[in-house]
């Protein structure tokens, strides 16, 4: 953002958007089309590994290449397919801890994981079992344990591996098999004899923190994608708070187990709380705890917070301040916050944090524990106080390129339901449109860039002179600046807020090509979808901000942020405003049909029935709008 001659800083900047956390540097050919099962690998490949490193042969790696393709093609349900998978993974016993070692072995074996009964997926796991220190602590064996354990939502029971399992008792087979059951409890009790060990190892410790999940039924998301590599670099410093955690059945051993394995934490707490890899492992065990045993999770809690609190003080204040500055310490501390109760967060603020907000804000690590902090507030009684020590400086922490505390407070009040009119006009101040108030209306597109107003619009204005009022016509000529991610989350919170009226005037403000750019924009396009889904904002207001895009829906419909946001808008409007944009793409049909994006569109508009059989569509639009009504109103009942 950036900062004009009348603030105390220096002139001409921009407010950085917020960088980097500061916390150190940063085949073989397939199978035939009657999917006839591979032949084996040849004789001797399933000869157990006699040294500590088993080879796995580019023979039977091709096999198990071919195998998977085959599992890959064939029906998802039929006895065929049934065989082959048992086929497959009696192969995989045989050479399993190869396989697990194995760069590619590793990668194919925990997709054949995937489609593994119960059964012989305890088999393979039981030939792992006995060399499970190699194997969770090799870089490869590593994503092979998780990938097992990340199967048992799918398997724990399942009625159709519960029948398999009877009908396999009834028969008399794998007496001596160990029920899934036991082998978790086996693989927990073996990791609880050292835990240290393996929550320090920087293999080791994914195993805990997976079987962690496991053992308390919560798989969460971003460790899952994280597993599957499937995560950018933006979404894996995505903060703890933004997963949707996924619940599972699990029996009362396991809960028993991890209650076993949250006291090893406290028995060597300054481990967890001071080295980051086994560190790791304690804001794992608070998540899932503050889920299902919350309080063990309080237990841990206070464990924390006791220890660092029985440090040193430091000069400037509670010994706490200090870890809050640790690249280590202050992570653990952000997921303590997001987890404690308000009545221990009311405590922290009035023992430790009081009177030193400011300064923490103003910190590149204590800033980030500083913003989990303003997420937890969930009271008035203590929002209250920290807004009163900590808004006078918002304009600063814009400055020193930490906006996600001024968004972590916006967030506070919006969902507290205070302070909502006194930080909005802070805002204005920070970003110069305060005064005069003809600029206020500029106020969307600078809070979307994080500019202030004389460099947004690139004036040169004397210190101490007065600010000049705001030209309409030079606003307009200008394109919408870029939209930064933090911008686009302070004006989704801002039309959140009770009255937002404001930020809907500078909506409307906006041309139909400024305003485009905005709903094109993979950012932006939130900002439009808080239009549409505050209940702040009334059907009239709403109205009023989208008509400005009318001329603009081809252009909407053919960009991949912008067809999200027309098929919301279309999802929410009556049947004249249906019939306004399909009027509107029906003029260029043939455009849209060839775009990847439009075609969608047209598809979810049924535009070829608009276009043909304008009777028949207005009566299917208008059946889709009184259903929808009905289940409005037995929502809102």
């Amino acid at each position: 953002m950036g900062l004009g001659p009348r603030s105390c800083h220096p002139a001409g900047r921009g407010f950085p958007a917020g960088g980097k956390r500061g916390r150190g540097a940063k085949g073989s050919g397939r199978p035939a089309s009657s999917r006839q099962q591979p032949c084996p690998p040849p004789e001797g490949r399933s000869e157990p590994a006699t040294d500590a490193h088993p080879h796995l042969s580019s023979e039977a790696l091709g096999y198990f290449r071919r195998a998977l393709s085959a599992l890959k093609e064939a029906p998802e349900a039929g006895e065929e397919r049934e065989l082959m998978v048992h086929n497959v993974l009696k192969e995989v016993e045989a050479q399993a801890l190869a396989l697990a070692t194995n760069r590619t072995g590793s990668e194919m074996l925990q997709e054949l994981l995937g489609f593994s009964p119960l059964k012989p997926l305890c088999r393979v796991w039981a030939v792992l079992r006995p060399n499970l220190r190699f194997v969770a602590c090799h870089r490869c064996g590593v994503h092979v344990l998780q990938s097992a354990l990340l199967q048992l939502p799918r398997l724990l029971g399942s009625p159709a591996e519960e029948e398999e399992e009877e009908e396999e008792e009834e028969n008399g087979k794998d007496d001596s098999l160990e029920t899934v059951e036991e082998l978790v409890l086996g693989l927990a009790a073996e990791v609880c004899d050292d835990f240290l060990f393996y929550c320090g190892d920087t293999h080791g410790s994914f195993v805990v923190r997976t079987l962690l999940q496991v053992l308390g039924g919560t798989l969460l998301d971003s460790e899952r994608a994280r597993h599957r590599g499937s995560q950018s670099p933006e979404a894996q410093r995505a903060p703890s708070r933004e997963c949707k955690p996924t619940d599972f059945e699990v029996p009362e051993t396991f809960l028993n187990c991890l209650q076993d394995l949250s006291s090893c934490f406290v028995k060597d707490i300054a481990v967890f709380i001071t080295d980051k890899i086994s560190s790791f492992c304690l804001q794992m065990a608070l998540q899932i705890l503050h889920r299902k045993l919350p309080q063990f999770c309080a237990h841990l809690c206070s464990a924390v917070i006791g220890y660092l609190s029985s440090r040193n003080s430091s000069a400037d204040g509670s010994p706490l301040l200090l870890f809050l500055r640790d690249q280590t310490s202050s992570r653990l501390l952000e997921q303590v916050l997001l987890v404690s109760e308000p009545a221990r967060l009311q405590s922290l603020f009035e023992d430790h944090f009081q009177g030193h907000l400011q300064t923490l804000a103003a910190h590149p690590i204590a800033n980030f524990p500083l913003q989990r902090f303003l997420d937890a507030i969930t009271t008035t009684e203590l929002l209250s106080p920290v807004f009163e020590e900590l808004s006078p400086a918002l304009e600063a922490v814009l400055a020193q390129g930490h906006p996600g505390v001024v968004i972590a407070l916006v967030g506070a009040c919006r969902r507290v339901g205070t302070h909502q009119a006194q930080v909005l006009q802070l805002l204005l101040e920070a970003f110069h449109c305060a005064e005069p108030a003809s600029r206020q209306v500029a106020c969307v597109p600078l809070f979307a860039a994080l500019m202030a107003y004389e460099v947004y619009y690139g004036l040169v204005e004397e210190e101490g002179a007065v600010p000049a009022e705001h030209q309409v016509e030079m606003a307009t000529a200008r394109d919408l600046g870029e939209v930064t991610v933090i911008g686009s989350l302070l004006l989704q919170h801002l039309l959140h807020f009770s009255s937002p009226s404001l930020v809907l005037r500078s909506l409307g403000a906006l041309t139909g090509p400024q305003l485009l750019t905005l709903a094109q924009s993979p950012a932006g396009s939130h900002v439009l979808d808080a239009v549409l889904a505050s209940p702040a904002v009334t059907r009239k207001q709403r109205r009023r901000v989208l008509k400005t895009l009318k001329g603009q829906y081809v252009a909407l419909a053919c960009s991949r942020h912008g067809s999200r946001v027309l098929d919301a808008i279309w999802n929410g409007a009556a049947l004249g405003a249906r019939k306004e944009i399909a009027a509107e793409l029906g003029e260029r049909n043939q455009e849209l049909i060839r775009d990847p994006f439009g075609h969608h569109v047209a598809r979810n508009v049924a535009l070829t029935t608009f276009l043909k059989r304008r009777e028949a569509w207005e009566q299917q639009q208008g059946a889709v709008a009184k259903r929808r009504r009905a289940l409005s109103s037995i929502l809102e009942d």
